[in-house]
């Protein structure tokens, strides 16, 4: 075993991996960037090593500065975690060639698979079925739009570099296809430095089941069974589990055969994830399966499958790499039970899952397990840190095991329900309303089940009168147990014939709302609110709602929805009336990676104005109204949070000069 190791690597997986190598016996060396240079991961690690600015490109994907940080401090091997350099050979070969273990596979082997065409070629020959499509070389608009004919629509276009959905586009119509391919391309350019794709076969009614697999130096391969990623938004993971729902035992034995011949057709050593196509359209069958692409890493969602197999796979990667055989034989490898993995992202399900930013004022995780299950809380921050636009938004990842689908599910959604995350807009609610949609109950997913049910599973009902008048309540300064430094609290218990009454100012959104707190003769709080609320509320100080105070603002948190409400500084002075008007702000900070019209230009509703680029994704800003454009920000300008990308020509006489009407 070795007795130090450098985790190239960040936050939750860095945090993941330091857990397993102290409970060996290992010490670890952690880098970081600018940004993180007070991080979990840094407090966590027996030493840390800067290795540059905020940007990936400059600090995490600079393999160089990572090797020399190795060496420096002395490290036998480096651990990947997973994005970054971990499916990188050209890391591998610069790591190997400076005398040191990867902790992972080979470079032949992530060569090997790491372009999707390529591995699906490999595939074919290696006897593992695959999707019906066109993996070849050639990428000529033309041809690719001639095979996607002879395809049949719908079809996906794929980066053949990479994946998280990143490259990715559903084309229903001839007539969309080159728009899409462009996007397609110019995202997997950004995210993966590889603009060429393929063209595959839509499937109907897709699941995506992918099988754990590992493998050592001695040509020894095994699985660990199958997860289910089925529930994806943007074709990006949210809740995953296993064993798969209505899993045969005829599907799973073929699944689990191509996998590990898969893993052997390429001398595969370490932790790796063989991804499959199913066709759900008329159940789970045996001869309805493809291979989609493997991932030479260890993946996010992998402490399901520990939670089921009683396995540590991280220490698995430790053993194997450092020269063990696999510590089971695939006889030694049983399924217990069932398990969940809910991803909780700092991102705005209500408006197309945009990634968000801000600090953590405030952060509570579930205590303890509920009742009959097992969890796990896997996170990389605490509170008082900031969710930087530098990296993925990522919070925490919320795994529950228990005896069987049903207990896991109810576990699930009880811990959802006592998340309290404060500061950022988070996905908390979101992943609640999935986890109680009767399809998801019912095992009944697939693909596409988050894009049809979406606008069920982010509405989020309006706040309550209750819940108003908690925040009201909290922003007196009476919502809370009396304490020797809350002068309101002191004076709760004084009236002279009435209560004492404090008229307090919130705003939810951009709702004014306006409340009036008073103490009553029996020692609870009332709290009247005005119209459109129009009625009065009493508050018991041993029954406030959950909620958290933070710099200027409420959050109540009512089962997994968190109402934040904004307290008004009534010293301050209002920049409302200086706010630019008919404008467009970005909603996140980003790149403009494209513009479509120019000042002057007349445009109309919904037409497509300029692609963002944030956290290496395409964010499409359409007009809102038909207007004329008075100013644009410039292509390949960096923009921050709420700056004016967009403004318009609100006098009507000015449009009729600028367009000539």
């Amino acid at each position: 075993m070795f007795s130090k190791i450098l985790i190239a690597n960040r936050g939750e997986i860095a945090c993941r991996v330091i857990r397993t190598a102290r409970k060996l016996g290992v010490h670890t060396v952690a880098v970081y960037s600018d940004a993180d240079a007070r991080s979990l991961h840094v407090e966590m690690a027996d030493e840390a090593v800067h290795i540059g600015p905020s940007p990936v490109g400059e600090s995490y994907l600079r393999g160089d500065r990572i090797v020399a940080a190795a060496l420096a401090t002395d490290a036998e091997a480096i651990h990947p975690g997973y994005g970054f350099l971990s499916e990188n050979p050209d890391f591998v070969d610069q790591v190997t060639a400076a005398g040191l273990t990867f902790i992972g596979p080979s470079a032949a082997s992530i060569r090997a698979m790491g372009l999707k065409d390529a591995a699906k070629r490999l595939m074919e020959k290696a006897g593992v079925p695959v999707v019906p499509g066109y993996h070849g070389e050639a990428q000529e608009i033309v041809l690719l739009a001639s095979k996607a004919r002879e395809i049949g629509y719908p079809v996906l276009i794929k980066a053949r570099a990479g994946g998280g959905g990143k490259g990715m586009r559903r084309v229903e119509h001839p007539d969309d296809f080159s728009e899409a391919l462009s996007s397609a391309r110019r995202e997997a350019k950004a995210a993966f430095g590889d603009d060429r794709v393929l063209v595959e076969k839509y499937v109907d009614k897709p699941r995506h089941i992918e099988v754990q697999v590992f493998g050592d130096n001695f040509g020894n391969a095994v699985h660990l069974y199958e997860r289910d990623c089925s529930a994806q938004r943007r074709h990006q993971k949210v809740i995953e589990e296993t064993p798969a729902p209505g899993m045969t035992p005829a599907l799973r034995k073929a699944m689990t055969e191509a996998a590990v011949k898969a893993a052997k057709a390429i001398n595969y050593s370490g932790a790796g994830t063989i991804e499959f196509i199913v066709d759900a359209s008329q159940g789970l069958k045996a001869d309805r399966f493809w291979f989609m692409e493997m991932n030479t890493r260890l993946q996010v969602e992998h402490p399901v499958t520990e939670m089921v197999t009683g396995t540590d796979l991280v220490e698995w990667q430790l053993r194997v790499a450092s020269g063990e055989k696999l510590p089971k034989t695939q006889s030694e490898i049983a399924l217990c039970g069932h398990a969940f993995e809910a991803r909780i992202y700092a991102e705005d399900a209500a408006k197309g899952f945009l990634p968000a930013t801000g600090t953590l004022h405030h952060l509570k995780f579930p205590g303890v397990a509920p009742e009959g299950a097992a969890m796990r809380i896997e996170t990389g921050v605490r509170a008082g840190d900031a969710i930087s636009p530098y990296y993925d938004p990522m919070i925490a990842k919320l795994v529950v095991h228990s005896g069987d689908r049903q207990a896991a599910l109810e576990a699930l959604r009880t811990a959802l329900a006592q998340i309290e995350i404060a500061g950022s807009t988070v996905n908390a609610a979101f992943l609640a309303a999935l986890a109680a949609d009767p399809d998801f109950a019912a095992g009944d997913v697939d693909t596409g089940l988050i894009g049809r049910h979406q606008e069920m599973l982010t509405a989020v009902a309006p706040p309550t009168g209750e819940v108003i008048s908690a925040a009201a309540l909290a922003a007196s300064g009476a919502g809370a147990l009396p304490s020797s430094d809350d002068p309101w609290s002191s004076l709760a218990g004084y009236a002279h014939f009435h209560g004492v009454a404090r008229r307090m100012r919130l705003k939810f959104g951009d709702e004014a709302i306006l409340a009036k707190v008073s103490m009553r003769p029996d020692g609870r709080f009332q709290v009247a609110l005005d119209a459109p609320y129009d009625s009065t509320n009493s508050h018991d100080l041993r029954a406030v709602p959950r909620l958290a105070r933070w710099p200027g603002h409420i959050t109540v948190f009512e089962g997994a929805v968190a109402y934040t409400f904004t307290v008004p500084d009534p010293l301050a002075r209002s920049d409302e009336a200086a706010a630019a008007s008919g404008s467009l702000r970005a909603p996140m900070p980003g790149l403009v990676k494209l513009v479509r019209v120019a000042k002057g230009d007349a445009v109309i509703k919904g037409q497509i104005l300029l692609i963002l680029e944030a956290m290496k994704m395409e964010h499409t800003i359409a007009a809102p109204h038909d207007g004329v454009i008075a100013e644009i920000a410039g292509e390949g300008s960096q923009v921050t949070d709420g700056a004016v990308l967009v403004g318009f020509i609100e006098d009507q006489n000015a449009s009729t000069a600028a367009t000539g009407r």
